[in-house]
């Protein structure tokens, strides 16, 4: 198995002939949701477009400036996935998303020279690993990396790229002595052919049917994100390399001169100016806290104290909480009261709290939530919950108004 991408990675064109087009479906999510479309399977003399596999995504690219929407390996076949028809015996020119191709060929010969290194110096060898969009990880098979040894990791890995070691593939029989000692997690079931060992120069040599670069100093460096605990005591480490270490770090100055102009301070003093921040924050919200709960007793008293008391309390505070609402209702005398307590937008969103016996609380709630367009949960005597249609509490106040009498009656 040697398509043209894997003979030579960095071919970003070719010409070859259609063999077969055959209708098939292929389901793909689209802006967020799973469809299924309606298509063609085409098979082609040889690919410039690498199918899946290795843990490697798919190339994406055109054939006759038609666009290939999936590219996958079924034997000695790549079934390149489009939605127009192809004739078979007609020349197409495949041309690939160079962008995408190489980020993935960093991606992944990064991921082959980390765990090459980590194996050989701590004994970590890697039992899978994933190419992620924006970052990716290697499940490495030990139970903890503590930073120091990540750091050391990192180091030599960037070593490696320093010295401009070359990493080739090539083709070798099944059964080749060649293949005593190369790294493999096995073969796929459907494999034909010649087998593919990329081999860094030096270092190790793997079964791979990826694309790579050609040399480690087209890696251009490679960042170790962290480490964490993974499943079945294994480690996940995660990391950048080449192209995506520039973007990661444009990131970060972007956010680092956001966080100059909001802190009033230089990057330096960032920790400390977001520590003083937290603190009086902190202060803030426990001074807001107390405010709400006096005047939630104000509320309470007030409706308590009057001559005629409406047997409906009603009351909405737009920065209003949960907890204020429920501080509220604490307060309130409800012998002979029902109480609709909301908070939030007057015309959106908000949250509300119903509250009086509970057998009839457990009857009118629902029809609450209904009408708010929102949901919620009955306990105690109190439904509450969050709503979608806070213009339609005086509907809901009329509502309640309804189980009066049931309520003069209990």
């Amino acid at each position: 198995m040697a398509f043209a991408c894997q003979q030579n990675s960095y071919l970003k064109e070719l010409t070859t002939k259609v063999t077969s087009c055959t209708p098939a479906e292929l389901k793909l999510v689209i802006n967020g949701k799973k469809q299924t479309v309606k298509g063609y399977e085409v098979i082609t003399e040889d690919t410039v477009l690498f199918p899946e596999g290795g843990g490697q995504p798919d190339d994406r690219g055109t054939m006759n400036d038609i666009e290939v929407l999936r590219i996958t390996r079924r034997g000695a076949d790549a079934i390149l996935f489009v939605e127009t028809p192809i004739e078979p015996g007609t020349e197409v020119i495949q041309k690939v998303d160079w962008t995408r191709r190489f980020d993935h060929m960093q991606q992944h010969s990064a991921q082959h020279l980390v765990t090459a290194i980590a194996e050989a110096k701590y004994g970590w060898p890697t039992t899978s690993w994933d190419l992620g969009r924006e970052k990716s990880s290697i499940e490495m098979n030990t139970t903890k990396i503590n930073i120091e040894d990540l750091q050391v990791l990192e180091s030599e890995v960037n070593e490696a790229i320093r010295k401009q070691l070359a990493m080739t593939p090539r083709l070798v029989e099944l059964g080749s002595h060649e293949l005593d000692g190369v790294r493999t997690r096995g073969l796929p079931d459907d494999h034909v052919g010649k087998i593919r060992i990329v081999e860094i120069e030096g270092i190790e040599a793997n079964l791979c049917c990826g694309t790579h670069v050609s040399n480690l100093s087209h890696l251009q460096s490679i960042k170790l994100l962290g480490a964490e605990k993974g499943k079945k005591n294994k480690t996940n480490v995660y990391f950048l390399a080449g192209n995506r270490v520039l973007s990661y770090l444009s990131k970060c100055l972007a956010n680092e001169k956001l966080l100059t102009g909001h802190l009033k301070c230089g990057p330096e003093d960032h920790p400390q100016a977001t520590e003083k921040i937290q603190k009086s924050l902190k202060v803030a919200n426990k001074n807001t806290t107390m405010l709400l709960r006096d005047l939630a007793v104000l509320e309470a008293h007030r409706f308590n104290n009057q001559l005629n008391k409406d047997p409906i309390f009603v009351l909405h505070r737009k920065e209003g909480d949960s907890e204020f609402l429920n501080m509220v209702a604490n307060e309130i005398n409800l012998q002979g009261t029902l109480a609709l307590l909301t908070s939030g937008d007057q015309k959106g969103v908000g949250l509300f709290l119903v509250a009086g016996p509970d057998d009839i609380i457990k009857e009118v709630g629902p029809k609450i939530a209904e009408l708010l367009e929102g949901k919620g949960a009955c306990k105690n005597g109190r439904f509450q919950g969050k709503a979608n249609k806070m213009s339609k509490r005086a509907i809901a106040e009329e509502t309640l108004r309804q189980y009066t009498e049931k309520l003069a009656s209990s």
